[in-house]
């Protein structure tokens, strides 16, 4: 039996959605990891992906989301704000220990 083509033409779209219909996403196990990947792509920094997922099963949720919202609201050029959620991340941390042990000298 021989196969037959139809006449009709299939769109661009349609066969690009059937191409990349087989690559599926990011599948995450864990809330964390499905934060962390979101993290990665909101900063637009999809390199670290890891990194971030890493961060968010370790470090308090309302730190990550105070560094996600300056180096989103940050004006600059550049379109990845990973590097400026790292220092924000990194200050709030300082700045919580310190209030810790200040806290602590200043009960005795």
């Amino acid at each position: 039996m021989v196969k037959r083509f139809s006449k009709t033409f299939e769109s661009a779209k349609a066969i690009l959605e059937r191409r990349f219909a087989k690559r599926l996403g990011v599948h995450a196990k864990y809330e964390f990891q499905e934060y962390g990947i979101w993290l990665s792509e909101t900063l637009h920094d999809k390199r670290h992906k890891t990194l971030y997922i890493k961060l968010a099963k370790e470090k308090p949720r309302p730190f990550l989301e105070e560094a996600r919202i300056f180096a989103i609201d940050y004006p600059s050029r550049s379109v990845n704000r990973g590097r400026l959620f790292m220092w924000k991340l990194s200050e709030l941390e300082k700045e919580s220990k310190k209030k810790r042990t200040g806290a602590k000298i200043g009960d005795l």
